[in-house]
């Protein structure tokens, strides 16, 4: 079982299962001849590993991709880059209880049906939010090819429950900021939201449930013009490998829905000339027009669901009994998966905009 997307001229590919022996990726037709830091790979992949401050799983997962193709002597060759990553601290049993349990929030029942019986459920299978390791390793490389060409890309926590950050500057966010709020252990742009968000996630722990927020993201630098109108518009390839992400609900680039509490004087963006450049006094249209690049700040905001495996008793089926029953889902889950989450918008938005320098 795979999952493939060709946009535009790059493919890219994520394989395996939660419970497997491996997960892994293949991005194809990146250029050759491409430097790589494969330290900076893995910073970046470290920040979507479980954190040890109750904020997440306690499973270990060390993330370590091994190259198999594609990559010689600190450089791309122009090959397939084909990357595994070794599952190592599965609990499987945690899961023989309940096989035929249709987990509310999770896609049992609907992978039984789609794939006759066949798929492993265990941790979810191929639609465990572990999937999102690949996607974070094919982003940690289109990042760097990225800064080669003027582009930085970031994302934060925009909101945790009903706690809000600071947003991102939509007119005048800097490539520093940008670069920063990456460094940061819970990624917010104000201080006193870090704490903040952290009660939030930690009464959700305390009552065995969960959590969800809004990840908000960002890239400067990226050239005006690029993008098709239609059906292959920027906001399209963003958003399609953006809902790749399991527990993604929703995005909205700019002024998103409060746009349309706007009237059409507020919500256009006026042009104006500066030093040779032309740009907009505001940004409600998040960068991006006809589905084409204007110059200014790629915005958008994406919800993501609490962790639908909770420890609270819930009504439920057994699809193979077709009986009614109550699940208890045991096992190391996130009481907020939204923290984890932001790296992997990030490289969604990485491959997406690496997608148009081909």
């Amino acid at each position: 079982m795979s999952s493939t997307i060709s946009i535009g001229a790059l493919s890219v590919s994520v394989f395996g299962e939660s419970h497997g022996t491996a997960i892994g990726a293949v991005i194809d037709n990146l250029p050759a001849g491409e430097k790589l830091d494969l330290e900076r790979i893995y910073g970046f992949m470290s920040r979507r590993a479980p954190k040890k401050d109750g904020t997440s799983t306690m499973r270990s997962e060390t993330d370590f991709p091994e190259i198999i193709s594609g990559f010689y002597n600190g450089k791309t060759t122009g090959e397939a880059i084909c990357a595994i990553i070794k599952n190592k601290d599965q609990h499987s049993s945690d899961y023989k209880s309940i096989y035929g349990i249709a987990r509310p929030g999770h896609a049992d029942y609907t992978g039984f049906l789609r794939y006759n019986c066949a798929n492993d459920p265990r941790g979810g299978g191929h639609f465990s939010g572990r999937l999102t390791a690949p996607l974070v390793f094919m982003g940690a490389i289109c990042e760097q090819l990225l800064e080669a060409r003027g582009v930085t890309a970031a994302a934060h926590i925009y909101s945790i429950g009903k706690e809000k950050d600071l947003p991102f500057d939509p007119v005048n966010v800097s490539k520093e900021q940008l670069k920063e709020v990456k460094t940061k252990y819970l990624p917010v742009i104000d201080p006193e939201a870090d704490g903040k968000m952290r009660n939030v996630i930690d009464e959700a722990r305390k009552a065995l449930d969960s959590v969800g927020g809004v990840i908000e993201c960002c890239a400067v630098g990226f050239p005006a013009g690029m993008g098709s109108p239609i059906f292959d518009g920027l906001e399209n390839r963003i958003s399609q490998i953006v809902f790749g992400i399991p527990a993604i609900k929703g995005i909205e680039f700019g002024a998103g829905f409060e746009a349309a509490e706007m009237k059409g004087s507020e919500n256009n963006d006026e042009f104006y000339t500066e030093n040779g450049d032309i740009r907009t006094r505001t940004n409600n249209a998040g960068g991006i027009l006809g589905g084409i690049s204007n110059g200014m700040p790629l915005i958008f905001r994406t919800a993501v669901k609490p962790t639908p495996s909770i420890a609270r008793p819930q009504n439920t089926v057994n699809f193979i009994t077709k009986e009614n029953t109550i699940t208890e889902i045991k096992g190391r889950h996130d009481p907020c998966i939204v923290p984890r989450a932001v790296p992997c918008v990030e490289a969604a938005l990485n491959i997406a905009l690496m997608s148009y320098f081909l």
